[in-house]
């Protein structure tokens, strides 16, 4: 018998109105995510790349609720997180948290770390007083930070440090399923390995599943068992992380690997010429997205959106050269 998913989405999508004049009419619509869908089982991580704006955060966002989807299921252990409404979703969203990308921006600087750890706690009647300071010491300690932190406040801590900070209070809740929303693209190299390695390692001791939203490739390749490469809204390419990066077949993906560097020159490829600079363009009108910026484009991806189509155990491509 097959494993049910953690987490399950299917076509969903999230489109904000464009309003003009002064009355403000709806004119047309930002397709932000336009038919995603994912599963994600215990203790994976699937990685979502792609580059800025094409729909990654809110896609994150839409799944967690934090924005009401346009259309499409959510399922989070089997409940159908899409039909419930105000405390309904309470229970659930003990289970799912989110890191957030900027650790300067996330943290309350009025509120100490204990304050801040702690508030998920509070909220949902966990635990006050002593024994609130004691599982938020614990925390602390278990994200590497010194439990006599408690009574600093962000200002006082590197970028480093405040990502731990908010690691540590997305952890207080015990939850089954992370967002991390690109939680180390703030922080140096150094560092962005630390936070990497320490989110691996609560994965295997707490079974924690994780949406691992980021643009850098290099750093989705060390945390992620799947990989879904986003473009305009759309997934245009998902597969195991070995397969993704060893044989990438969509032309969008193909592009993002060549640009990411490689500081051994014995294993850095040399770019093609049709892979170099793929500025971007306005959305196409009809069509495959992609196919303005495509150095493979023909006139049959002008015809329509292409379908995803597998190519290989688990690895799927949304492309008519496929």
């Amino acid at each position: 018998m097959t494993e049910r998913p953690l987490l399950e989405v299917v076509e969903l999508k999230k489109h904000f109105p464009i309003r003009r004049g002064v009355l403000r009419r709806t004119r047309g619509w930002v397709k932000a995510v336009d038919g995603v869908s994912m599963t994600i089982r215990r203790g994976m991580t699937l990685g979502l790349v792609g580059e800025s704006g094409c729909g990654k955060t809110t896609t994150g966002r839409t799944i967690l609720r934090l924005l009401e989807p346009t259309a499409g299921q959510i399922y989070f252990d089997g409940l159908a997180l899409h039909t419930l409404q105000g405390g309904a979703l309470r229970p659930v969203r003990r289970r799912m948290q989110v890191i957030f990308q900027d650790p300067y921006g996330s943290l309350n600087p009025r509120m100490t770390v204990e304050s801040i750890v702690g508030e998920p706690l509070s909220i949902h009647g966990i635990a006050r007083g002593r024994a609130r300071r004691v599982i938020v010491g614990e925390l602390l300690e278990r994200v590497g930070l010194s439990a006599s932190y408690m009574r600093h406040y962000p200002h006082e801590f590197s970028g480093g440090q405040r990502q731990r900070v908010g690691i540590a209070r997305a952890l207080a809740l015990d939850p089954d399923f992370i967002v991390c929303d690109e939680p180390v693209s703030a922080l140096d190299v150094s560092i962005q390995a630390q936070i990497i390695n320490l989110l691996a390692d609560i994965q295997r001791e707490h079974g924690i599943s994780y949406l691992f939203i980021a643009h850098d490739l290099s750093v989705v390749e060390h945390i992620s068992h799947e990989v879904m490469v986003m473009y305009m809204g759309r997934v245009v390419e998902k597969a195991p992380r070995d397969a993704l990066y060893a044989d990438p077949r969509h032309p969008y993906t193909k592009a993002l690997l060549a640009a990411v560097p490689n500081a051994d020159p014995q294993k850095a490829r040399r770019r093609r010429k049709d892979e170099e600079d793929l500025a971007p363009e306005a959305p196409p009108k009809r069509g495959c997205p992609f196919h303005p910026r495509c150095p493979v484009a023909s006139e049959e991806c002008t015809c329509g959106i292409p379908e995803m189509v597998e190519v290989g155990q688990g690895h799927f491509v949304r492309c008519t050269k496929q």
